[in-house]
């Protein structure tokens, strides 16, 4: 699967093509936290115990979503991982590790 290559790919032209430069990692990490903080707010507000205000409920999830994927992406370019690579190696590290705990574990039944 390289799917994640491709996104990669394609935020690196994007930003290429209209993003002049990619901003320097420690400006993308407070911009991934403001989208992350975002998404927090989100779910909050619609799914949490918060009450949802009339503008929160004209927030997309999903785009708030695709932000944060944006500039994980922004921050793999520009720092040289192959974020396929680094996820297919967490995904079968988690799958070994993780698979009978989370069986064996009442709290999920």
């Amino acid at each position: 699967m390289n799917n994640l290559n491709e996104a990669q790919s394609t935020v690196d032209q994007w930003i290429k093509e209209h993003g002049v430069r990619y901003f320097d990692p420690l400006t993308n990490m407070a911009q991934l936290t403001e989208e992350v903080g975002e998404v927090a707010r989100i779910i909050a507000r619609r799914y949490g115990e918060q009450s949802e205000k009339p503008n929160d409920k004209l927030k997309d999830l999903g785009e708030e979503l695709a932000d944060v994927v944006f500039v994980v992406l922004c921050l793999a370019n520009q720092t040289g991982i192959d974020l396929q690579e680094a996820f297919d190696k967490k995904l079968e590290l988690k799958s070994k590790r993780d698979h009978n705990r989370h069986h064996d574990n009442e709290k999920l039944r």
